[in-house]
């Protein structure tokens, strides 16, 4: 264990985080312009409104991506607020998507002809259809297809990066006392908010918690709490785009925080007050990346089943926060 396990650590961080990015681009690329005419079109219905939420983040991977789209057609008044709100609702439990692709590399090496279905040869063979299609195709929309394929090839060696550089770490005693104490909820929750508001991305956030469950050292008891923290700093990225916008453009990123920390507050207070009682025994079970893509996943759906009836609520509660310039409440909007 040394300096270069940490800049291998931050380099493979870095790397996912590009993959990300360029997975975003290349697919708001293919589907942008397609997304935007639905996402102001099929919204008159908030069930319809939210379901869209989630098939645009699942299409462009990015729900951070989908809310700020849902910002900038409010600002403009292409969109009701109300109708916004659907869609955040919808693009917040989309975003889990992510964490299912990230399961791929966790695919254990075999031998014999399973080895085709290794991380490596799995990323390798993406990795070279992707740079034909970019750079030796005269499509365009193959070459956004190979910007795609690159974008998930660039992904999964940041995953595989982060996953080599950890392990040494949890060899020593140090390290896994200073993991062992996020376990305790104000801590995990703290951390998993400075951690995704200083990455912007909550998916990448999961990434690398999905990364430290492959080498067996998470436990339950410290990722749940984490994730709640993920879960609130994901709504960072949606209120800094709501700078300099309108009063409508503002409440809209600002339900997406109301959202995240409501959802959270409700999935922790239950699990917690439920294991208090019950005392399920999950506590010291070790996480895997698939386990940790279903407890997002999980999180992410409760979340919405228990919000979504309360988007009126929401609604009045973040025009009492942010108010019209004269003071005045504005007009429910039906």
């Amino acid at each position: 264990m040394g300096i270069e396990n940490i800049i291998a650590f931050f380099g493979g961080i870095a790397l996912f985080l590009l993959g990300i990015s360029l997975m975003e681009e290349g697919l708001n690329k293919v589907a942008g312009d397609t997304l935007r005419k639905f996402l102001q079109k099929l919204t008159n219905r908030l069930f319809k409104g939210m379901l869209l939420g989630v098939a645009a983040t699942v299409i462009i991977q990015s729900s951070s991506a989908i809310s700020i789209m849902s910002v900038e057609f409010v600002n403009a008044k292409l969109m009701r607020f109300r109708q916004a709100v659907s869609i955040i609702l919808g693009s917040i439990l989309g975003s889990s998507i992510t964490g299912w692709i990230v399961c791929l590399s966790d695919i254990d090496e075999t031998k014999g002809w399973e080895v085709l279905l290794s991380t490596g040869t799995i990323t390798s063979i993406v990795a070279i259809i992707g740079i034909i299609l970019r750079n030796f195709t005269g499509s365009r929309k193959k070459n956004r297809v190979g910007e795609i394929l690159m974008g998930f090839a660039v992904l999964m060696f940041g995953m595989t990066a982060i996953t080599t550089a950890v392990k040494p770490f949890c060899e020593h005693e140090e390290f896994m006392q200073v993991l062992t104490a996020f376990a305790n909820p104000a801590l995990g929750i703290m951390a998993g908010m400075v951690f995704t508001a200083m990455i912007q991305s909550s998916a990448a956030a999961v990434g690398v918690l999905q990364a430290l469950a492959m080498t067996g050292v998470l436990e339950f008891s410290t990722a749940f709490p984490i994730m709640l923290g993920i879960t609130v700093g994901g709504a960072v990225p949606v209120l800094l785009s709501a700078i300099g916008a309108s009063i409508n453009g503002k409440r809209t990123a600002l339900v997406h925080l109301l959202i995240d920390v409501i959802g959270a507050a409700i999935c922790g207070i239950a699990f917690y007050g439920l294991e208090s009682v019950f005392h399920f025994g999950i506590m010291g079970i070790a996480m895997t990346a698939v386990t940790m893509a279903l407890l997002n996943t999980m999180m992410r759906f409760v979340m919405v089943v228990v919000l979504f009836p309360f988007v009126g609520t929401l609604e009045k509660i973040t025009g009492l926060i942010v108010r019209d310039a004269s003071g005045e409440k504005e007009k429910k909007e039906k």
